[in-house]
């Protein structure tokens, strides 16, 4: 048990050594200097790292100079873009004057059509001679009562004239109806010689006037260009002027429409 004496003693008792617990001391100093080794290894490697202000320091400005770097990698990549962007983004006026051009290549390749530019050329030549007056106009239908008047309106007529001429008798109902037709496409195709004769003034057989009627002789320069019979067949019993005009169109006996 420790005495008052000890009790009184003992705070100096801390810092006091002795010289064996000197000696001691200096022997743990040293064991506790060597490095640990690790369980698992039954030699030391002899390395050590570095941790001091030093190394710190080095770290710091490495990381610095990694951040610029990827700055500036970020703002090439952003510089690139927009050179593509401005390379390829077109403004409103850019892309209306891209479709005028597509639309006027599309025309362009719809006139060079083969049957699109001879109808062109039909009505440019029909427009040319009508406005110099060497084109005749008509504007009605003209009655051909005998084959003599027949012949005459084949043969003296101008050879840039295209004659349409309707056989028909008066108790088929479906000739009546083309004589109505032909009255409205004589007043709107007046460079266009329309007539009609009776089946009975050309001498056609009986057989014809039932199975061929209503029917259409085309001529131009004294000779046929079309012959077209029984056209009912194809445009229908209930005929309207629009329907023997788009027939006619179809079959290039009629171009479009040329006003006085």
């Amino acid at each position: 048990m420790a005495t008052f004496d000890d009790k009184l003693l003992g705070e100096k008792l801390q810092y006091y050594v002795s010289e064996s617990e000197s000696e001691d001391e200096e022997v743990i100093g040293a064991c506790s200097n060597k490095p640990e080794l690790d369980q698992n290894k039954t030699h030391w490697s002899g390395t050590s790292v570095n941790t001091g202000p030093k190394g710190v320091v080095e770290d710091w400005q490495k990381f610095k100079q990694m951040q610029a770097e990827m700055r500036e990698e970020n703002e090439r990549q952003k510089v690139e873009l927009a050179k593509k962007l401005s390379m390829t983004v077109r403004t409103y006026k850019e892309d209306l004057k891209k479709e005028e051009e597509e639309e006027l290549e599309r025309e362009m390749a719809e006139l060079m059509n083969d049957d699109i530019l001879l109808q062109f050329q039909k009505k440019r030549m029909m427009e040319i001679l009508a406005s110099s007056g060497e084109l005749k106009q008509f504007g009605k239908v003209f009655e051909i009562n005998t084959t003599a008047e027949f012949l005459d309106c084949i043969e003296n007529e101008s050879k840039h004239v295209i004659i349409i001429i309707h056989v028909y008798d008066r108790n088929v109902a479906t000739c009546r109806e083309v004589n109505k037709c032909l009255d409205v496409l004589a007043s709107e195709h007046i460079t266009t010689k329309f007539c009609k004769i009776l089946c009975s003034i050309t001498g056609m057989s009986h057989n014809f006037r039932e199975n061929g009627l209503p029917a259409i002789l085309v001529y131009k320069a004294g000779a046929m260009i079309g012959n077209f019979v029984q056209i009912t067949k194809e445009i229908g019993d209930d005929i309207f002027p629009s329907d023997l005009e788009n027939y006619l169109i179809e079959n290039d006996v009629l171009t479009e429409k040329i006003n006085r």
